[in-house]
């Protein structure tokens, strides 16, 4: 599992039609009964004038990590939890994907950095 720190600063915004946001420029679209959510960079979305009220760092887990596998996201939630840094967990087809306060980016990486190497 090694953590990698994509460049950006990336918002979390929800619209009720997904349509006026172009699809090229999403990072992914969650459908909730109120709206969709949707993450994007958050130069996107000043440009778009969406509302956001987090600004995160993505952090990619160089794992392909299983659907079906059970503890990883326990493991380095528990470890972010142990320094104080909240986080938004993401799954995809191939990798975990997690969102910290960009001012948290830098411990989160040292947090799960040692993590992986103490499971080594």
């Amino acid at each position: 599992m090694t953590p990698e720190l994509n460049d950006g600063a990336y918002v979390f915004t929800t619209v009720k039609d997904v349509s006026v946001i172009p699809r090229e420029i999403t990072l992914f679209e969650f459908k909730e009964k109120e709206g969709v959510t949707v993450v994007l960079e958050r130069s996107q979305a000043d440009a778009l004038h969406l509302e956001y009220h987090f600004v995160a760092a993505w952090i990619t887990l160089l794992i392909h990590s299983s659907l079906e596998a059970v503890g990883l996201t326990a493991a380095f939630s528990n470890a972010l939890t142990e320094h104080n840094i909240s986080c938004n967990v993401v799954a995809g087809y191939y990798h975990d994907h997690i969102f910290v306060g960009t001012g948290d980016a830098i411990k989160a990486m040292s947090v799960l950095t040692a993590l992986a190497e103490s499971s080594k």
